[in-house]
């Protein structure tokens, strides 16, 4: 019998320490299943932070690094810049990137560092205990904002669309956003995901994917509960599909350079 899905070798078997109805998991599950697709996995480092995504190291059975909340762009970089040759991933939170790393994301997309984000947002706080998070939506819920959030309020504002705004930059060549609360979405993700890291492999400037992903526990709603919740109240606000695709064009840009010389 021809065997046509098994455990990716780049995926370390051990338990989940995920929520159940985590979007997380399937996250891990198809990077895991794309290098090992591409071949990858020997040289791809996995740059983490602090929240959920610090539980990385423990899955992808690749190199990694645990950079200080916020810092890791700031990781990737140089990561990237001394071993031009491996696939280097940025695996980040909403309240990683969006909030205490903000200024090292967009200064790393504005010069056009070659390395990869894979951006979980989730619209929450997730590891800490559910505060309202950057991109929390208007009038959700969280701990810190218990009769939802308000921009009127002082402190709240708005919710941040992070890859409408890197779009801005120069640097950002490849930007798309995915979900993961169906098997046509984490199909489309997955392509997204692949596409990413073909142009960083053939040296493309600054790519970055964001995920929409679900949060059961701090959403205080059941797995089943949460996947309707972001159809119905993320998805609108946070629009899936591919926001800056400046691949094909900077290939071309890089090969008159080489030309030149």
């Amino acid at each position: 019998m021809k065997l046509i899905a098994g455990h990716p070798e780049s995926l370390v078997p051990v338990q989940t320490k995920y929520c159940g109805g985590c979007g997380h998991g399937i996250i891990t599950r198809v990077i895991c299943e794309l290098l090992d697709e591409m071949g990858l996995q020997a040289k791809t480092i996995i740059t983490n932070p602090v929240g959920c995504a610090i539980w990385a190291d423990l899955y992808f059975d690749t190199d990694t690094v645990q950079p200080a909340h916020g810092r890791t762009p700031a990781a990737a970089t140089a990561i990237k810049r001394s071993l031009p040759d491996h696939l280097v991933i940025c695996y980040q939170g909403d309240g990683d990137l969006a909030a205490i790393g903000t200024a090292e994301m967009v200064h790393a997309a504005n010069r056009g560092e070659k390395f990869t984000t894979i951006f979980v947002n989730n619209a929450i706080y997730g590891m800490t205990g559910g505060q309202m998070a950057p991109t929390t939506l208007v009038g959700q819920k969280a701990t810190t904002a218990p009769d939802g959030r308000d921009p009127d309020s002082a402190g709240m504002g708005y919710p941040i669309r992070v890859l409408e705004m890197l779009s801005t930059l120069e640097g950002t060549r490849y930007l798309a956003r995915g979900a993961v609360n169906t098997p046509a979405n984490v199909r489309k993700t997955k392509n997204y995901i692949k596409k990413a890291f073909e142009a960083q492999m053939a040296g493309v400037g600054f790519s970055m994917v964001e995920i929409v992903s679900q949060c059961p526990t701090n959403w205080g709603l059941d797995p089943i509960q949460s996947l309707e919740w972001l159809e119905n109240n993320m998805l609108p606000f946070y629009q899936l599909g591919e926001v800056k695709d400046q691949i094909e064009d900077e290939k071309k840009r890089l090969a008159a350079l080489e030309e030149r010389k």
